[in-house]
């Protein structure tokens, strides 16, 4: 299988300093003969990184939103107006929740989409939402959703609302979707942020499909997690045998330094630029 995944722009900056950064994520996935954009960043700057990385984002055919927060979606609008493209777009079932954040005495700040179902519906896109638990794309590339949530160590952050017509309320992320890829050493992951607790997804997921994880790549929330957490979800990847964790974005300082410490060479600080090439 050729299996190679680019970012095209993540929180840290590329190592020859010549590309665009910023707080949020996006990936280019070429899995055989697709080509898959995940996540789109927060300005749209990951089109200027496509361009000097010599990445040509008019054959894609399928764009993949992890979560309606606008370090993940924000780019799409301005993907939308700089690239006229046919593909087909994925995204989670209550993706279009109005999303806020809590901030200090109780104010609230918007931390959602920058476009609606209207202006995808303008823009003549193709659009799926995945309801079910897991949806094939092809025999390769599956969609996973409504995980279960099999631990008590990783907490849904309080901070993070709904907004709904009686007030804001808890978001429980169910509108958060993973990108699985079926090789013949097991799946490997596609991960946004892991709101849901990186644990919880990939748990659910070896239940439903019954095969081994062998990589993880993305963001896994891990900014926000203590000694305790942190270590049980060390542990986690060491009892799996998961044997390549390409992270970064919502990861966290602390959290990839032990993770880069404990892994070795099965750990990849997949920063802004960095390309890796599976050999699955």
């Amino acid at each position: 299988m050729k299996f190679k995944i680019t970012t095209l722009i993540e929180n840290n900056p590329d190592d020859n300093l010549k590309l665009y950064n910023e707080h949020g994520l996006s990936l280019y996935l070429e899995i055989n003969d697709i080509r898959i954009l995940f996540d789109t960043g927060q300005s749209g700057d990951f089109v200027k990184n496509a361009e000097l990385l010599n990445i040509d984002l008019l054959n894609l055919d399928y764009v993949f939103l992890s979560h309606g927060h606008y370090d993940h979606s924000g780019g799409f609008r301005a993907f939308v107006d700089k690239v006229k493209v046919s593909y087909k777009l994925i995204i989670g079932k209550k993706f279009f929740n109005s999303k806020y954040k809590c901030a200090e005495g109780r104010s609230y700040k918007y931390n959602g989409n920058s476009f609606d179902e209207k202006f995808v519906n303008e823009n003549n896109i193709s659009i799926k939402y995945i309801e079910e638990d897991m949806f094939n794309i092809n025999k390769e590339i599956m969609v996973f959703s409504n995980f279960r949530r099999s631990n008590e160590f990783e907490l849904i952050n309080k901070k993070f609302k709904v907004k709904q017509k009686e007030g804001y309320c808890q978001d429980d992320f169910s509108d958060e979707i993973v990108l699985g890829v079926k090789t013949d050493k097991g799946f490997v992951i596609i991960v946004g942020c892991s709101h849901i607790g990186i644990v919880n997804i990939l748990d659910t997921i070896m239940e439903r499909t019954n095969m081994q994880i062998y990589g993880v790549v993305g963001g896994t929330h891990l900014v926000e997690a203590d000694e305790a957490r942190l270590n049980a979800t060390l542990s986690f990847f060491k009892e799996k045998n998961i044997q390549v964790l390409g992270l970064s974005h919502c990861t966290g300082e602390k959290a990839i330094e032990e993770i880069g410490h404990q892994f070795g060479k099965k750990f990849i600080y997949n920063n802004t630029g960095n390309v890796i090439s599976l050999n699955v």
